[in-house]
């Protein structure tokens, strides 16, 4: 995955330390269909994903990525689940604790294909016969099936 010019120049400044950052999780429905992109470094099935850019609103990231990532044009709805993911260390020894914001959001227009190389495939998928995925975007797309839910948020119990 390409990483963003400003994170590569705060690594510039902080090596590998941990690094702090607000990442989007579009989870874009069409019908009873969901949009899933096969990841091109991992091969991992997941929906749109990327990371906040400095000054950028979060929803309008999410529509960002998913014209980036999936050539598609997309509304966002609302905002499902927001969650610390555990914190990663890359194969280059850096690391970063993600603030994970998870949208539901509705297709608009665009036949999805993958525009910019994070995605090796990416296409519609029945959402009562989900493909098999990792456990924790499996419970990105529970979070935006619901339509009027609220916004789910971890901790703070």
């Amino acid at each position: 995955m390409p990483t963003p010019d400003f994170v590569l120049a705060l690594r510039e400044k902080i090596g590998h330390a941990p690094l702090f950052l607000a990442g989007v999780t579009a989870v874009v429905f069409r019908d009873e269909k969901v949009l899933l992109g096969r990841r091109s470094d991992n091969g991992a099935l997941t929906p749109v994903t990327g990371i906040v850019d400095p000054g950028e609103e979060p929803a309008d990231a999410a529509a960002r990525e998913a014209l980036e990532e999936a050539g598609v044009v997309i509304r966002v709805d609302r905002l499902a689940w927001v969650h610390q993911i555990p914190r990663v260390t890359y194969d280059n020894g850096d690391q970063s604790d993600y603030l994970d914001l998870t949208f539901r959001c509705t297709w608009v227009s665009g036949d999805p294909y993958p525009v910019d190389g994070e995605m090796s495939e990416v296409g519609w998928f029945d959402l009562d016969a989900l493909p098999a995925m990792d456990a924790e975007m499996r419970r990105r797309v529970a979070a935006a099936i619901a339509e009027d839910d609220d916004t789910r948020f971890e901790g703070g119990r």
